[in-house]
């Protein structure tokens, strides 16, 4: 074979890795559990970020939540609007994350303590290839209050960019009374944190 016929060849294979290289690192961002994220959107974002990690936005520059409706891992059905007037606690969440793992107690049980307060817990179960896995989940570590299944993501996909949206499993945001989007973590929780991220919103009037 000349050299002018395998540099083609070459130059095709270099093409080939690449592409799966990119493919490869794109699926990981969407799919990898990940204890981190990037700030999202560009523009005039509005929100800030604490030294905790914790990304808040001013009362006067929250949006609204988009519509987060729909099954839930048990069968069920749940519409996230409906819990106008409590402070609601969005944790997205998949059963093969390490971090979800260990935050899970802490929300399962924080959950319980704040019900009466006015706090609604809900969670989205994501990238479970079924709900056997999620309610084994759910199960392991006593979670009662409802979980969102959208195994392919597409109600992250419905926050706006540039707004304090979802990007990295897990991912917890608190909404106002109002459905506002207050705060957001994008990364796994100690009860400590979660208590600041909510009673910095809960006590509000």
């Amino acid at each position: 074979m000349s050299a002018s016929s395998r540099t083609p060849l070459r130059s095709n294979r270099r093409r080939a890795t690449l592409l799966a290289a990119t493919a490869a690192a794109a699926a990981l961002a969407l799919s990898a559990c990940s204890s981190g994220g990037t700030s999202g959107g560009g523009g005039d974002t509005n929100f800030v970020m604490g030294k905790n990690g914790i990304s808040t936005v001013a009362a006067g520059k929250r949006v609204a939540a988009p519509d987060l409706s729909g099954k839930t891992v048990d069968g069920g059905q749940v519409d996230v609007a409906t819990f106008k007037g409590k402070v609601v606690v969005l944790n997205v969440w998949g059963s093969w994350c390490p971090p979800c793992r260990a935050e899970a107690p802490g929300f399962a049980k924080i959950s319980k303590e704040l019900q009466s307060k006015g706090v609604q817990f809900v969670g989205i179960n994501t990238r479970d290839s079924n709900t056997g896995k999620a309610a084994a989940f759910e199960k392991q570590y006593g979670i009662t209050y409802p979980n969102l299944y959208d195994p392919t993501g597409k109600l992250m996909l419905r926050f706006k960019k540039g707004t304090l949206n979802p990007q990295a499993i897990p991912s917890t945001l608190v909404l106002d009374r109002q459905g506002r989007i207050a705060a957001r973590s994008l990364t796994g929780l100690s009860e400590d944190k979660l208590r600041g991220m909510i009673d910095t919103v809960l006590a509000e009037k």
